[in-house]
């Protein structure tokens, strides 16, 4: 048989194929890029894999659903950038966001990294939406492109605060602190509403978010006799001072702020988690409309457990979406005006945001860890 003879069935099947698909199938489809930003590698890699997973979560219903922004179905793309927690890492990764043309921008998870990035998406003019990082500083510049659906710290360490003072009753209150913006500007906010509850704060200790060894710090505090401990910094370092806690025999409150409730705080403290506080930002999930749901959903698609702000990155893909639709564009000027005014409600409650991009109605949840699970106190809304 000559090779010509061989070649026709497989072309008058190509034919056929192309006949009923042609090239131009796709034609009517609106690629959308959204950008993602945290880190993937080094200390934090686990929530930033877990932000990126609730993002990649709505961004694959959202392509289930063929969304249309206008007349043509949309077809949303992740393009993920690695800032390794580090400030100079995170511009360049904000930059090469911006470079690939993203219509929005789900990100960061340190506030040490959101904002200096997020001044690279304002002069670009490209929405951030952050799902993780919380010191105020972020939506107190009059960005026109930054937005949050989370608490901010002047909230939930404000909530701290009081309820250090008003309910907790502490007399004597130590503060340490990692030195990062977040660790840092969360210790600040606790600081200031302790003061302003008319309590005392007896010192105020600091370290890296590097070290693993707290004696110094802690041995100061116990000399101090202080009653309750705040830790501004997170779940790895939290349970290394609970841990020394218990060793030197310290039986003051041990009390986080954000980052610090967590399945991995419980793992690493082991027996000596059990009585620790903290705040974090939102509702429990449990408690929410949608919250189960999603837990499954995640649990199924990934294999694992949420760790903390999926739920978080999951919003504020949401938001970014159904601000598209409102105004039928995925070009962030266009757009932008619509993502002012969404309202909807979202898996960690309701998503809508202030004049400032914040969000409103902001809520932050006290738990307490009991036979080594994080069992839920009160909810509070922002201080």
């Amino acid at each position: 048989m000559s090779l010509r003879k061989t070649m026709q069935p497989v072309a008058v099947l190509l034919g056929a194929v192309l006949s009923v698909a042609p090239l131009s199938s796709f034609a009517d489809d609106l690629p959308v890029k959204i950008g993602f930003a945290a880190p993937l590698t080094g200390a934090n890699a686990g929530y930033g894999k877990d932000l990126e997973n609730g993002v990649r979560l709505a961004i694959d219903e959202a392509n289930a659903q063929k969304i249309k922004i206008g007349d043509k179905v949309a077809n949303f793309s992740l393009l993920s950038e690695d800032d390794q927690a580090d400030p100079r890492i995170g511009v360049q990764a904000a930059q090469k966001l911006v470079d690939q043309n993203v219509s929005v921008v789900v990100g960061h998870f340190n506030s040490g990294t959101t904002i200096p990035a997020s001044q690279i998406y304002e002069q670009a003019g490209i929405p951030m939406i952050d799902p993780a990082a919380t010191n105020p500083t972020i939506t107190s510049r009059g960005f026109a492109n930054t937005f949050m659906v989370i608490s901010t710290d002047g909230q939930n360490a404000g909530n701290a605060g009081a309820y250090a003072v008003d309910v907790t009753k502490a007399k004597r209150i130590a503060i340490i602190d990692d030195r990062t913006a977040f660790g840092q500007g969360e210790a600040d906010e606790f600081e200031k509403a302790v003061k302003a509850h008319g309590g005392n704060i007896v010192t105020r200790e600091y370290t890296d978010n590097h070290a693993v060894d707290f004696s110094t710090q802690l041995t100061k505090i116990k000399a101090t006799n202080a009653d309750l401990i705040f830790f501004g910094g997170l779940d790895n370092q939290a349970a290394a001072i609970a841990k020394k806690m218990k060793q030197l025999g310290m039986t003051a409150q041990l009390l986080g702020g954000g980052g610090v409730e967590d399945p991995e705080f419980v793992k690493l403290a082991g027996d000596a988690a059990d009585g620790a506080m903290a705040w974090e930002y939102g509702k429990p999930l449990a408690q929410l409309p949608g919250g189960k749901d999603f837990s499954d959903k995640f649990k199924k698609k990934y294999g694992v457990d949420i760790l903390s702000y999926a739920p978080f990155g999951y919003d504020a893909t949401w938001a970014a979406i159904k601000a598209m639709q409102v105004a039928k564009s995925s070009t962030p000027s266009v757009y932008r005006p619509a993502l002012k005014t969404i309202s909807f409600e979202g898996v960690t409650g309701p998503i809508s945001f202030d004049n400032t991009g914040a969000l409103k109605n902001a809520q932050s949840t006290l738990y307490q860890v009991k036979g080594g699970v994080w069992v839920p106190v009160v909810t509070k809304s922002g201080s």
